[in-house]
This record gives structure tokens, sequence and C-alpha cells, in this order.
């Protein structure tokens, strides 16, 4: 036992360390100036967040009220800001390991599961340089860093789809109010920091929902379960009121490929090399994929985020932004974190044992390619970086 909390010890201390290079890396993004010529020291999306709040007034998500406090608290600094999103980050690794946990047979929260969802908020695309010069822009990914309002959806979008997990054990027996409520209200903080995680969602909840209604679950359970996401609707249409009003000149386009293919050399491959291991390991479980609901609706969301990335543009000034990337990658972070799982649940002997170790491989490839990534970005690389 004594051993046991030394070593999960150890890794806190692992993940406070990755809490402070996120305070450094933020609040250094925060203060960048973009306006210099050639390569921009800390280049990021979050300056202009902050401008379009503090001096534009242009509010279309959650985030802009809690920049807007947090600025004024500290007298007119980023220090505030930079102190949220890196206590967002390390929260993302304590809930992912909550994650892990669920997706899992993990009784218990030990050292290595912990480990395992700081590895998570490390891995990335396997690069190769011949496929996308950029480590990130010609790829997908689940872990970004350089994009405030990600940033803050991605912890309470994990947060709500695992309060989904457990109502959708149970609601068949019926919900209370409470639990009715805390659903609803963390899909309302989710939608209303970015609206992403629920246009991958609620599809997929919805095609449960329907089976379960085909399986003769009464109506009155699924439509008090279902009615949770609501309230989401109308911070929904608040967004595209603000975003796609008849004033912006943006619009919604339906254009394949176009922004998978702005920055790779070899889309396709670059597609591919983004999910290698998960995608190595659904075609070697897809036996038990119909039998756990949870796995199968990850899968689920993935390839409808996929299909929203691939299809969906904006038009106007923000028609090559790639913001239907967004949902995307979240269901790469929890595609990772629930075929990690699966991963190893693989026998360590045998042919098994043979798997298991090629998938380590290839896991350990995402996961160098996301530490040499986030390192250099500490150190001041643009998230535009090559090689």
């Amino acid at each position: 036992m004594k051993k046991e909390n030394f070593s999960r010890m150890a890794v806190h201390i692992l993940v406070l360390l990755y809490g402070l290079a996120c305070l450094w890396l933020y609040y250094m993004q925060s203060v960048a100036d973009l306006t210099v010529e050639g390569a921009i020291p800390y280049e990021s999306d979050l300056p202009l967040h902050i401008s379009m709040i503090i001096e534009d007034g242009w509010y279309y998500s959650f985030t802009a009220y809690a920049y807007k406090i947090l600025y004024a608290i500290f007298g007119g600094t980023t220090v505030g800001i930079a102190i949220f999103l890196a206590l967002c980050s390390l929260g993302t690794v304590y809930v992912m390991e909550e994650f892990v946990c669920r997706a899992g047979k993990y009784r218990e929260k030990t050292w290595f599961t912990l480990l395992l969802a700081l590895s998570l908020n490390f891995v990335m695309p396997a690069y190769i340089r011949a496929v996308g010069e950029y480590r990130y822009v010609s790829y997908q990914s689940g872990n970004i860093w350089h994009n405030s309002t990600y940033i803050c959806m991605r912890i309470a979008a994990l947060a709500a789809l695992l309060c989904y997990f457990r109502l959708e054990e149970k609601y068949r027996e019926g919900i209370t109010r409470k639990e009715w409520c805390i659903f609803a209200l963390l899909n309302i903080l989710c939608t209303g920091i970015k609206p992403s995680f629920l246009l991958v969602f609620s599809p997929v909840m919805g095609i449960y929902l329907l089976a379960d209604l085909i399986r003769r679950v009464p109506l009155k359970r699924i439509l008090a379960f279902g009615s949770a996401l609501l309230p989401s609707g109308i911070v929904i249409l608040w967004q595209n009121f603000v975003l796609f009003g008849e004033n912006t000149g943006n619009g919604i386009e339906f254009k394949p490929w176009f922004t998978f293919a702005r920055h790779a050399a070899v889309t396709k491959l670059a597609v591919l090399c983004s999910i290698l291991f998960c995608g190595a390991v659904v075609l070697l479980t897809l036996r038990r994929l119909a039998a756990d609901r949870k796995y199968l609706f990850i899968v689920i969301m993935s390839v409808l985020g996929f299909l929203e990335a691939l299809c969906l543009v904006e038009s106007g000034t923000r028609s090559v932004d790639g913001n239907f990337l967004w949902g995307y990658s979240f269901c790469l972070f929890v595609l990772f974190g629930i075929c990690a799982v699966r991963w190893l649940e693989f026998g360590s002997k045998g042919r098994q044992g043979a798997v298991r170790l090629a998938l380590g491989l290839l896991y350990g490839w995402h996961l160098y390619c996301g530490l040499y990534f986030f390192v250099n970005l500490a150190a001041g690389a643009s998230y535009w970086m090559k090689g």
C-alpha cells in the first residue's frame, strides 16, 4: 500500500509539472505579439480571443465572460486567464482518469491509471514529413494547446460524456431531477463554450435512444432522458445568431476534403496517421464492438465527427479556419482513451502478446510526437511548427 501511494504521488507530481508548463505556455501565448514579421514566438489563437472580448466586446462563448472577469480581477493583465486555462488542462488529466476507469475494468484509481490519463493528454498524430510537413496543422489531433475555447470545452465535454455514460446505465429505471439537472447543465456549459461537442454527441445519443425505443424501453423514460439536451438547443440558437446572423456574411457550405487538404501533402494518409493506433485497435476488436455500448458510442461519434469535419466548411471570413474540426478533435481525444483501454486488455503471451506489443509501439509513436510538439511549444514554437 505504501509503495502504491508513493507511486501515485510521483505521478501527481508529473501532472503538476504538466500544469505548470501549461501555465507558462498559456501566459506566454497570451502576451505574444502577432504583428511581428516572420516566425512568431508562442503564436496561438489566445491573443485574438482576448482581443475580441476586451477590445471588441464580441461574445459568442461563455469563456468570454470568464476572461472579462479574470482580466479585471488581475489588474488588466492576462495572468488570470493563463491560470484558468492551466487549471482546465490540469483538470482534464484527472477527468480523463475517471474516463479510463469507467471505460475499463479498473476498480480503483492507481498510479497506472493516472499515468495513462496523463499520456492521453499528449498523444498526437504519427508524424511523417512526406505526408504533412506541419506536426499539427497537416493532421488532426485531440490534444491542442493553441485554442483556448477548445481547451475549456474539452474538460466540460468529457465531464458531460461521463455523466451520460453513468445515466445511460440506469435511466430505464428512472433518473432523479438532480441527475437530470446536472446532465443538462453540463451540456449547457459545454455548448456555451463551444457548440462542437453537441453536434457530434447529440445525434449518437438520439440513435441510442431510438434503438432503446425499438427494444420497448418506456417512452416516458426516453423522453425524460433525451429532454436534458433541449436547453442546450437554446444556447445553439444564440450562437447561431452571433456566428451566422444575416449581418455576419457567414454561412455553412458542403465542400468535402477542403479543410483536410489545405496543409497536407498526402491528405488521406494524413487522416490515417492521425488515427493510426485507434484504427488498428478498432479493427482488431471489431467482434466486441457491438456488445460494448460505450466503445460503440465513441466509435460512432468519431465517425460522425470525421464526416462533419470532412464535408462541412464555413463560408465568408472564417472559410479557412476549419472550425468544424473541433468536434472531431474531441472525438479523437476520447477515441484514443477508450482504444488505449482496449489495447491493455490484450493478453501478454503468445499471439495476443505480439499484438499488444505492436500496438504499444504505435501508441509510443503517437506519444513521442505529442511530447516533442508540446516541449517545443513550451520553448516558444508556433503551433505551425514543421519537422
